[in-house]
């Protein structure tokens, strides 16, 4: 798990994984967006909460590794980017993180709940649509920033 990555890189196995993870999630949300205009709503919903749990399970996954292989300050060693610069865009990455998969939780939670009013598609379907875009954008962002810390610890 700690061992060198796969990319070539100095990261450790467990951080290439979820990188990699992290990076092809937007691709793998572009698929399951794809179900939806396609009407296939049953297939859309699986694979929405098949990706959401993938993502929790990564992130904990993530948060194992970091802990117990250091720590961020283990990784800052790897660059001659200043502590201040790195803390904050981790800063930034996180909060984005966050916001991400809270989003995206209450996207899910209410469109499965309006699915089972006879709301969705129907009533709910404006709504839905309006979250998933900003959820959408989230998951981009996340993606982004977190390629982005990436980048910068070890490439």
């Amino acid at each position: 798990m700690f061992e060198t990555g796969f990319l070539g890189t100095k990261s450790p196995l467990f951080m290439d994984i979820t990188t990699l993870i992290v990076v092809l999630l937007p691709f793998l949300l572009a698929g399951s967006v794809h179900f939806a205009y396609k009407k296939n709503y049953r297939v859309h919903k699986l694979t929405q909460v098949a990706l959401f749990i993938v993502t929790i399970l990564v992130l904990l996954f993530f948060e194992y590794g970091v802990r117990l292989d250091g720590g961020i300050k283990k990784y800052i060693e790897y660059t001659d980017i200043s502590d201040s610069f790195i803390f904050g865009f981790l800063a930034f990455h996180i909060t984005i993180a966050t916001g991400t998969v809270l989003l995206w939780a209450r996207l899910i939670y209410l469109s499965v709940k309006a699915e089972k009013k006879g709301d969705l598609p129907g009533k709910f379907s404006v709504m839905h649509l309006h979250l998933a875009k900003m959820t959408t954008i989230a998951i981009y962002l996340t993606a982004i920033t977190g390629f982005g810390l990436y980048y910068i610890l070890f490439i």
